[in-house]
């Protein structure tokens, strides 16, 4: 009996390893905006041989959340700094 070869989850799902521009689209931002938050150092990456950028999907989803965490924290902040300007 063959074994079925027809995926369950998404491509980006399974995929482990990334490059810049695919790491772009997992993100939703562009490859520039990727080039310049990993010269940066807020995304890790490593570099291939031929000194091209590689992600991983933990890295990527990392990332990712802290931003969330992040952007919330700072809506909050300027939530509560409006209202005391009201009050």
């Amino acid at each position: 009996m063959p074994l079925s070869m027809s995926p369950t989850q998404p491509r980006n799902e399974r995929q482990l390893v990334f490059t810049s521009s695919q790491a772009a689209r997992y993100v939703g931002v562009s490859l520039a905006t990727v080039r310049r938050w990993t010269d940066a150092g807020h995304i890790d990456c490593y570099r291939t041989p031929g000194g091209q950028r590689r992600f991983s999907r933990a890295q990527l989803d990392e990332f990712i959340v802290s931003m969330q965490r992040t952007g919330t924290a700072e809506h909050t902040a300027t939530v509560e700094h409006r209202d005391a300007q009201v009050a």
